[in-house]
């Protein structure tokens, strides 16, 4: 599967959009606005560019984005400047297949809320695992929720007829052979080193990153933490093939591109690549407390969530036809799962501030 041509967030505005069902990703980031509002401010307080580029890597499409571009601009307006005041270039990126169309219907409002102010926003479609601003052309990367999501399936989870070696999983799970925790990090290794020597070619000297994204606590994959949602898929999955609804087969053959990265292993990358200096790096857990809507359990609500973000590669592999279905069963195997447990789930969330050497 080329994930470049399939993988998207949810478009539109509809009840399954991932506009309408990204409140969980936005809560991750408002525990960290503070880092990434003193990023933003120690880079202008040591650039004083009077030309601010700005790059959301992964930008997606509904409110999150442009909510998040305000803040930047908010943080270097309010701080001391020259007059006139700098002006803000803002690049847009995600996947050729985002839905930019419904991003950009939300720019006059934007841009009204900002009429005193120089922002001048495109869109750059394409894989950030890989160049895409000219060289020293940023001041300021922003990557939200993204950068779990490797570039393609690991090839070393499959053997030498194609066919993938990791049985009764559709990720890392306690069914997994160390052969397949290797081949998903090497991938993670790859994309994540060949990520960090893109922007720094990107970046002018003394630019800040920020990037956030969902991680684990420890050396063990399957844990209480992001591994067990994909669990339940498989679960969810699995209920479906005794149902007569997919072929087992089917289920066999899909794999997620998704990493949770360690500590360590992110540690690593950086200092191997070698172009940035790690200022910041926290980890901290997602709770999962229900404030979406009362009425609504938080299986019922991450499904929704989950939903609007794998839509695209659950449809492309079984059809689109089993999707309400699968999400129901979802929703009803997550509830079952805490309940059983009496236990909540350890998502944990990592962010990363880092300078250009």
């Amino acid at each position: 599967m080329d994930i470049e041509k399939v993988f998207q967030m949810k478009g539109g505005i509809g009840e399954n959009s991932y506009s309408k069902n990204s409140s969980l990703q936005k809560r991750a980031a408002d525990k960290v606005k503070h880092i990434i509002t003193a990023a933003m401010e120690q880079m202008y307080v040591e650039k004083r560019p009077n030309s601010i580029g700005i790059a959301d890597l992964g930008c997606s499409t509904g409110p999150n984005t442009l909510s998040n571009i305000k803040q930047l601009v908010h943080t270097v307006l309010l701080h001391p400047h020259p007059d006139p005041e700098p002006e803000f270039r803002v690049f847009l990126n995600d996947l050729p297949t985002n839905d930019f169309n419904t991003l950009f219907q939300s720019l006059p409002d934007f841009y009204t809320q900002l009429n005193k102010h120089r922002i001048y926003i495109s869109a750059y479609p394409g894989s950030f695992y890989g160049r895409l601003f000219p060289d020293h052309c940023l001041h300021f990367i922003y990557s939200s929720n993204c950068l779990h999501w490797l570039s393609k399936v690991p090839a070393g989870i499959y053997d030498e007829q194609g066919f993938s070696i990791n049985k009764k999983s559709i990720y890392i799970s306690e069914r997994s052979t160390q052969e397949v925790s290797l081949a998903y990090l090497k991938q993670f290794q790859h994309d994540f080193s060949l990520f960090l020597k893109s922007r720094s070619q990107e970046l002018v000297c003394g630019g800040r990153m920020v990037l956030i994204l969902l991680g684990r606590t420890g050396s063990h994959h399957a844990d209480r933490g992001n591994s067990v949602f994909w669990e339940i898929m498989y679960r969810s999955l699995s209920t479906m093939v005794d149902e007569g609804e997919i072929d087992e087969e089917k289920l066999e053959s899909y794999e997620v591109h998704f990493y949770a990265p360690s500590k360590e292993e992110l540690e690593d990358e950086v200092r191997k690549e070698g172009s940035f200096k790690l200022d910041v790096l926290e980890m901290f857990e997602n709770e999962n407390e229900n404030d979406i809507d009362a009425d609504m359990s938080y299986g019922t609500a991450v499904a929704k969530t989950v939903r609007s973000i794998q839509e695209s590669m659950l449809a492309n592999h079984f059809g689109d036809s089993i999707l309400d279905k699968l999400f129901q069963h979802y929703a009803t195997l997550l509830d079952q799962e805490l309940a059983a447990a009496n236990d909540h789930i350890n998502s944990i969330t990592t962010v990363l501030v880092l300078t250009k050497l």
